[in-house]
Formats: structure tokens, C-alpha cells, sequence
């Protein structure tokens, strides 16, 4: 398992019976997560002091409970980016902080191209890209970025951090847009990118109602997104928090359709954030790489 252990401003400190206890930079908030099957003592006092604490109604959906909580805050990560943070529907708060694993992984991937290469632009393409922190890290690293997520809202909110984290006259597109339909259209205009990242959903509804359902869209997407990519491509990366994209079905998905014709090797893995309390380490999906 690759663990996100490089943070200071995001803790996970505690989990328990379906709920994670976590410090956002000065404010806990209680959030539920699947992963958590265990019921341990909740010793923690930030169990009974939160700020914020989303409950899951039995019928599904749930609701925030608020104590001096502020609507909207900010944290930072090691290179320099900030993340604007406001807790919104479905338990979610704007980042997945176990992500950081991945923008240190391609940050030093696109920082050792530039060394050697620095004319040359390295263009990489963020696919289902939410509030950009995959974005940031690769501007923040010196690549050219095209972020592309069907909501308006997200791609704002993406927007503001990337403007947050002093990358307001980087090198980055800004596209709503359905991301299928996307790729549909660079493969015919011929365009081309140096590296893909994608976090695609479960499931989803692109701009105009395109439906995606991850079983059956990943492997046809990641078929398309293939012919987008350059002749000396850098990297490949894909998130998956569905418990049936298990890394060994990432790594089969990546060695069948991107080794072939453009070389290089794929690691794939769990993914997970360490838990302060204890020592261990909570799960949190997995990721495909591939790399040159």
C-alpha cells in the first residue's frame, strides 16, 4: 500500500464504527466511510468536541451537524498548493487528501522531464478533475494543464484553488465538458498529451446527461484515451474508488491497452492515509500507473 503520509494540515485521527475522525487544518469533522467495518472505543475527544459531523440517514443521503465551524476554510500541502474547503452534499468536503500520493508520485516524473528538457512543454491532460489537485500539483511542477470535469461548479471551485495557490497565469485550459465526449474530439482533431489523469466516478452524468457507469465506460475510455496520448509519454494514471477496480484489474487494464505500443511498466496499488491514533493505515481505493 502506497500512504499519504506527507501531510500537516490533514490528519486522520481515529476511526470507528463506519466514521473517521479528521483534523482539516484547526477543525474536526466526523465523516462516514465505508471502510470502516470496525466498532473500537472512540476514546478521541474530538468523537464528542467536532465541528462538523455529517450523519447518514438510513434511507440514504444524510446531513452536516455544525458547531463553529466557518462555510468555507483553507488547508495547504507540502508544494506549495491551497485547497479552499467547505463541507457540501453527500459527506464531501472539496480534496481526497490520500490523492497526495499520486501529485508527489508525477510531480517528480514531470520536474526530472523539465531538468532535462526545460524548452520543451509538457502538456497533461486531468480527466473527471473536481476541484484540481491534480491540476495543481502538475502546474505547480511545471507542466501545461488541461482540466476537463462535466460540473461548472467543481471546475470553479478548481479555478479559485489554483488561483489560491499562485498558478493564476499558469498554463491551464479550463473545460466543462463531458470527458468521453472530450477525448472523442482531441482523438479527431489529432491533439495529443504527455500524460493522463483520470479519478472517474462510480457514476455519473456528463453536462447534457450522459450516463457513465464505471464497470462498463473505464476500459473503452481508456482505449480512447490511448490515441491522445504522445509517442514519448510520461505517464498514466488512473484513480479508482470502487472496490471492484482492485489494483491487480487496474494493472491488467493498463499492460493490455498503453504497454503495447508505448512500452514502460505499470505499478499498481492500494492506496491509504495513516491513522494517528493507532499507527495503521486506512484504505482508500487504489491507482494505476504506468510510466515510461
Amino acid at each position: 500500500m502506497i500512504v499519504a503520509d506527507n501531510w500537516k494540515d490533514y490528519e486522520v485521527i481515529d476511526t470507528s464504527n463506519g466514521e473517521k475522525l479528521e483534523r482539516w487544518g484547526d477543525f474536526l469533522l466526523i465523516r462516514p466511510d465505508p471502510q470502516v467495518i470496525w466498532d473500537t472505543e472512540k476514546k478521541h475527544f474530538g468523537w464528542k468536541n467536532f465541528n462538523g459531523h455529517y450523519h447518514r440517514s438510513s434511507k440514504g443521503g444524510g446531513e452536516w451537524e455544525f458547531r463553529k465551524l466557518p462555510d468555507e476554510w483553507t488547508i495547504n500541502y507540502k508544494n506549495g498548493a491551497t485547497f479552499h474547503l467547505k463541507p457540501f452534499a453527500f459527506k464531501h468536503t472539496g480534496l481526497f487528501p490520500e490523492q497526495a500520493v499520486n501529485w508527489d508520485w508525477f510531480s517528480s516524473i514531470i520536474k526530472e522531464a523539465k531538468e532535462k528538457n526545460p524548452d520543451k512543454p509538457i502538456k497533461v491532460l486531468n480527466l473527471f478533475a473536481y476541484t484540481g489537485g491534480a491540476t495543481i500539483a502538475a502546474a505547480l511542477a511545471g507542466a501545461e494543464v488541461t482540466h476537463v470535469d462535466a460540473s461548472k461548479g467543481m471546475v470553479s471551485w478548481a479555478h479559485e484553488n489554483a488561483t489560491s495557490s499562485g498558478l493564476e497565469n499558469a498554463k491551464i485550459r479550463w473545460l466543462v465538458d463531458d470527458c468521453n465526449k472530450f477525448v472523442e474530439r482531441e482523438i479527431r482533431r489529432g491533439n495529443k498529451y504527455d500524460a493522463i489523469i483520470m479519478d472517474p466516478p462510480s457514476y455519473g452524468r456528463g453536462p447534457k446527461g450522459e450516463i457513465w457507469k464505471i464497470e462498463e465506460s473505464i476500459f473503452p475510455f481508456v482505449k480512447s484515451c490511448e490515441q491522445i496520448l504522445s509517442d514519448d509519454a510520461l505517464f498514466f494514471l488512473i484513480n479508482s474508488y470502487t472496490t471492484g477496480l482492485q489494483p491487480a484489474v487496474l494493472s491488467y487494464m493498463l499492460n493490455t491497452v498503453i504497454v503495447p505500443g508505448h512500452g514502460g511498466k505499470v505499478v499498481s496499488d492500494e492506496i491509504g492515509l495513516p491513522v494517528s491514533s493507532n499507527n495503521l493505515v486506512l484504505p482508500c481505493g487504489a491507482s494505476g500507473r504506468w510510466m515510461r
